[in-house]
């Protein structure tokens, strides 16, 4: 019969780098969700003698896609301290919420590109025609960074029930059982009246 040990070790050695990849590419994605996704080029508004606006006027954000990134980065979180059917729950929230993030990038960047590049013509006054709107490289970063989050969060749905847990010393102390058969506020008041409570 052969023996368990050696994969469930392997499974185990996964934690570490599973864990810090999805926290890395969801950071990322995190912050390139927060950027201009979609602009129109300067020389295209200096060609339409427009006036010059900002950046942020000649641009479109995909705000939902930071929100979702920022989700599966609090998922990470939880999955690093939690256990059990909890910890298996964050993993399926980060592979969720980065599924989402490409959604709403490609959506938005490739699919609906057309209505962005309407309504960056409607709020600067310029001919729709002569408007050409550019995919930003945040876009590319929030897409690339989505896509290793997915595959993370996808290795750790499926590896999360061999990782290590955290043991239950970490836990509150009122979760902790007390020792014969007394209650924690009991063992502080024998402190407090100079008893020593494990003296039998």
């Amino acid at each position: 019969m052969p023996d368990p040990r050696p994969a469930d070790d392997g499974a185990r050695r996964t934690f570490g780098p599973v864990v810090l990849v999805g926290l890395a590419s969801s950071g990322f994605a995190a912050v390139a969700g927060h950027k201009e996704m979609l602009s129109i080029p300067e020389a295209t508004l200096t060609a339409a003698g427009g006036i010059a606006p900002t950046a942020q006027e000649r641009s479109v954000e995909f705000p939902l896609a930071g929100a979702l990134a920022l989700v599966a980065l609090a998922a990470w979180g939880v999955l690093l301290v939690t256990r059990g059917v909890v910890r298996r729950a964050a993993a399926v929230l980060a592979l969720a919420a980065s599924a989402g993030i490409i959604a709403v990038v490609v959506v938005g960047g490739f699919v609906q590109d057309g209505d962005a590049a309407a309504d960056l013509a409607t709020r600067l006054g310029l001919d729709l025609a002569a408007v050409d709107v550019e995919r930003s490289a945040w876009l590319w970063v929030a897409l690339g960074c989505s896509l290793v989050a997915l595959v993370a969060a996808g290795l750790a749905v499926r590896l999360v029930p061999a990782w290590p847990e955290m043991g239950s010393r970490y836990d509150a102390p009122s979760a902790a059982p007390a020792p014969r058969g007394t209650d924690h506020l009991d063992l502080w008041k024998s402190l407090d009246e100079g008893r020593d409570p494990t003296d039998d």
